[in-house]
């Protein structure tokens, strides 16, 4: 059975990977580490070692054994271009998502000069989208490595959690934004202006946005309404088969 997700912008999470480490501020306060670290030392848990990265070889065919079609968030619980993946192990990911042809998978990561490096030699079928992460605009440089793997049908960017006014997101080549503030225990304030200014900045580039949540201490009480609405676009080509999330 496939793991349901929460994570308003996608069905399933597949994690051939689990664990990381910190890269930037948008880790700072990272959930999943907090998460994973509940379960340090507890004998059968999958995260018995916590957040430690390791590579998750028996979980590699799971979605061949899922037949129902669905979106995909790839590594939810770490990042497929972190430096002491090997490079033949992040192409066995891809040929097995090139194999699921009937799911849709959705790769984000914030090791974006190796997704550059080692695109090339990666197959990159229609159901495979990529993405950056991008919190604050001194990573707007991740863009620049997203827009030059020109292979991929789909590049998409997750503003989260944004930080600060981004006001020139370089655009040209990307095909989805997502938006969100930062939720947790000590989430860093998101002003609805950096949002908006988002939201005009897609509008004029012709960009499906998505957003996904105001964040805070209690992110369901915040809610996700922006402007008097939901925003649930997707890529041209999907309708918003997640709005009733």
């Amino acid at each position: 059975m496939a793991v349901t997700s929460d994570i308003e912008w996608t069905d399933a999470t597949w994690n051939p990977v689990r664990g990381c480490s910190k890269v930037s501020p948008g880790c700072k306060y990272c959930y999943v580490e907090t998460f994973a670290e509940r379960f340090r030392g507890v004998p059968g848990s999958a995260y018995q070692q916590g957040f430690d990265l390791r590579l998750v070889p028996k979980a590699l065919e799971l979605p061949l054994r899922w037949r129902k079609p669905r979106l995909v968030f790839v590594n939810s619980m770490s990042d497929l271009f972190h430096e002491r993946i090997p490079d033949d192990y992040i192409a066995r990911v891809f040929a097995v998502m090139e194999r699921a042809s009937h799911h849709t998978f959705q790769v984000l990561t914030k090791r974006s000069t190796r997704l550059r490096e080692i695109a090339p030699r990666l197959p990159w079928p229609e159901n495979v989208w990529i993405g950056v992460s991008v919190e604050d605009r001194k990573r707007t440089a991740r863009i620049a490595d997203l827009q030059a793997v020109d292979q991929a049908h789909v590049r998409f960017l997750s503003v989260e959690p944004l930080l600060e006014a981004i006001p020139d997101l370089p655009l040209d080549g990307i095909h989805w934004v997502i938006v969100g503030g930062e939720s947790g225990r000590r989430p860093r304030p998101m002003e609805s202006a950096w949002v908006l200014d988002i939201l005009g900045q897609c509008q004029r580039a012709d960009v499906p946005f998505f957003f996904k949540q105001w964040g805070g201490r209690n992110k369901k009480r915040a809610g996700r309404v922006l402007d008097g609405r939901t925003w649930d676009q997707m890529p041209d080509g999907w309708s918003s088969v997640l709005a009733a999330k």
